[in-house]
């Protein structure tokens, strides 16, 4: 369907992806709130219920082809007008990592992480001074936190396992949040991000009850909310949060109503309230970072350099 070109130059402007469930879902209801903003969410399906002012666009994310669509689309529908935040939030766990995406790679290794990167870099060119990017990672990229958690990064391991099974769904999904901050900080070092003033944000939404990650029944859901709230006193990583606080705190980070110290780029919930903790010693590595861009790229069919 064709959609008219932005004409209004003072809109602000927001594209989101994992907007229709979970934490997403809360989130854009505080985007619909802003005055004088569209939001544009790209969803996989149709009748998907958004708020007023919210358009969808089709995207998939297990799929480059469709990436590439969505960003061809969303530049379409803006015309000159820069994108003023963009928010990376969709995200996918499985049980194993035997399932492939349309382009051969590892699932959720391509819609928790490749996917987003292209999407970043296809869009990065077209944000406004100033601008904000959240990429939603988690706690679990941390040993420390996590037990599952990558203690290395072998990128093209992730990308197509040779390790196949059925209990490396928790270890892929782990693997794949500490690719989103790698993929944050990356950004964050870029020259253009640097110039124009874009601040590159890897936020921890940390355990989230009422999400479609986990899909438990609703007794279950009541029972490991008291459970994580007991064990949350003595280990605050564990603390469950609600859906409508994350999201709330997604919100309020990307509208720019919490601001990171400076030099920093993760941004942890915990009990509610927004913490600025050092991730892990691997997400810090800068040669895993720069390792894991430049296989990103081959893998997108982009040129390292932006």
């Amino acid at each position: 369907m064709h959609r008219k070109q932005i004409q209004k130059t003072d809109m602000k402007v927001i594209i989101m992806t994992g907007a229709t469930s979970g934490i997403g879902a809360e989130a854009v209801k505080h985007f619909a709130e802003q005055p004088d903003t569209l939001t544009v969410t790209g969803t996989r399906g149709s009748g998907r219920l958004v708020p007023q002012g919210t358009e969808v666009f089709p995207l998939d994310l297990s799929s480059l082809k469709s990436v590439r669509s969505f960003a061809d689309a969303v530049k379409q529908r803006l015309g000159n007008t820069p994108i003023d935040i963009l928010v990376l939030n969709a995200g996918a766990r499985f049980k194993n990592n035997l399932q492939r995406s349309e382009d051969g790679f590892e699932m959720t290794f391509a819609t928790n992480h490749l996917s987003h990167y292209l999407l970043a870099r296809l869009l990065m060119p077209n944000m406004a001074k100033g601008g904000k990017c959240v990429i939603t990672t988690s706690d679990t990229h941390d040993p420390a936190i996590f037990p599952l958690a990558p203690k290395t990064l072998d990128t093209k391991e992730l990308a197509h396992p040779t390790k196949s099974s059925f209990g490396q769904g928790l270890r892929t999904y782990a693997a794949s949040k500490l690719c989103n901050l790698l993929t944050a900080r990356a950004f964050a070092s870029l020259e253009l991000v640097k110039e124009r003033g874009i601040s590159m944000i890897a936020y921890n939404p940390g355990l989230t009850g009422g999400t479609t990650l986990g899909k438990p029944s609703p007794v279950k859901r009541v029972l490991m909310s008291v459970v994580f709230r007991l064990i949350g006193v003595f280990r605050p990583s564990f603390f469950m949060s609600t859906p409508e606080c994350s999201g709330e705190a997604l919100a309020e980070l990307a509208l720019g109503k919490i601001t990171l110290p400076t030099g920093r780029v993760y941004a942890s919930l915990v009990k509610g309230k927004i913490t600025f903790p050092d991730p892990a010693l691997l997400a810090q590595n800068n040669d895993t970072k720069d390792v894991l861009w430049r296989d990103s790229a081959a893998m997108v069919g982009l040129p390292e350099q932006v």
